[in-house]
This record gives C-alpha cells, structure tokens and sequence, in this order.
C-alpha cells in the first residue's frame, strides 16, 4: 500500500495580544516516493507546517491523515508513538545532546521503541558506517565539524526506518560544499514507501525536489517550474 500524509483543512493561529493566524484552511496531499520542498520567507509558516506534521504541535482546526487514519491530537501517548516509529526529524541546528557521544545520540531513538540495547547499538553503527563517520563514533557533538553533527543527526533520524522524513532548514548553518554533501545524502535516502519534505531558503536545493511548495501567508502553492 502506497504511503500518503494528507492535510484537511489544517490551520494554525496563535492568541497573544491579537490573533495570528499562521496556516490557512491548508489542503494538500503528500505522496511516498516523492521528495518535498518548502520555500517561503521568513513568517510563512514553513516551521509551523513541519510541527504540526512531525506531531509535536497542533492545529487550531482541520486534521491529518496518514493511511487513511485520522492522527486523533488529544493523544499525545499515541502519537509520541506514531512519531517514534514512522517519523524522522532533522532540525537546522542538529539538536544532538551534548553530553552524548555521536554512537549514543543515534542509539537513543531507537532504545525508545526497542529497549534492545545490544541491538540498537548496532544499528546505529551500521548507520554511521554507511556516513562514513566509523572513526567519530565516541567523540561529542562539540568535537565534529558541522557537517559531521548534521550526518550525525541524519543517521538519529534514520534509526528506526522512518517512512517519512521532516527536515528544516537542514543545512542552514554549513558552508554550500558541505550543504550539498548533506543534500546528496537526503536526496539518496528516497525510497518508493518514504516520504520526504524539506523547508530550506536555498533555491538551489528546493529546485532538486520532484514537487516544490511555496509558502507565503499561511498559503500554499505548488509549482513544477524552477524557483527563480
């Protein structure tokens, strides 16, 4: 069966002093197979899209589908477990735990839903035998370059087979070499029951993606053509 993330009618506002209304009524379908990127200035409302489809935030109003099944946000239980197992998250500052080595940052994840230690760890070392990181295993997040952290937090996030994968602004701190480094190896990770959506300013690498999403106002457009 063909994987799908499916938005119906989502919105997202915020009351302080006034309302903010962030996200608009959205409806959108996301495919497996498919990569995704997201552009949009700053306040569009691309990191609020990507919470709310990571599940670590809510909507206001409308909901999400994922197979065919209606994500229910009044259990927060349920989809911590929803995200342990099906989704991988990659953030622009990498949000690696200092005071763990990279081997144990990558294992953590997957402790979570296992509690095989033996067997955690040894996918986490395959993961970071394939990012060619063998040699960093028991070195701190504050002993790796940046790119080193971002392969890092790539392998965190792929531990436990994720059929979609959230990045924001994944290469946001990283020089252009080291952004398409971590670009190749995003692009590489597509698979035809994974779905992959980016947020990034980068035109370059939002023209990379098989759908390009702009984001303006709490509004989406898609487009085929090249962002200029």
């Amino acid at each position: 069966m063909s994987n799908f993330l499916k938005l119906n009618n989502l919105s997202k506002k915020y009351e302080k002093n006034k309302t903010l209304r962030v996200l608009n009524n959205i409806n959108f379908k996301f495919e497996a197979g498919k990569v995704y990127s997201i552009m949009g200035p700053s306040g569009s409302g691309k990191s609020t899209l990507l919470n709310l489809l990571s599940l670590i935030d809510n909507p206001t109003s409308g909901f999400i589908e994922f197979n065919n099944n209606k994500i229910d946000t009044n259990s927060s239980i349920e989809n911590d477990n929803i995200r342990s197992k099906n989704i991988g998250i990659i953030y622009q500052d990498k949000n690696l735990l200092p005071d763990f080595t990279a081997l144990e940052n990558v294992i953590l994840p997957n402790l979570l839903i296992s509690n095989n230690k033996i067997k955690s760890k040894e996918l986490a070392k395959k993961l970071i035998k394939k990012f060619n990181l063998t040699s960093r295993l028991n070195h701190y997040p504050s002993e790796l370059s940046g790119g080193e952290n971002q392969r890092i937090a790539i392998a965190r996030s792929l531990i436990n087979e994720p059929n979609i994968i959230l990045a924001d602004e994944p290469t946001g701190s990283l020089d252009f070499e080291n952004a398409k480094q971590i670009f190749k190896i995003l692009f590489n990770l597509k698979e035809k029951n994974r779905i992959i959506i980016f947020a990034t300013h980068n035109r370059y690498f939002a023209n990379m993606a098989d759908c390009k999403i702009k984001m303006i106002g709490g509004n989406i457009s898609v487009t085929n053509e090249r962002i200029i």
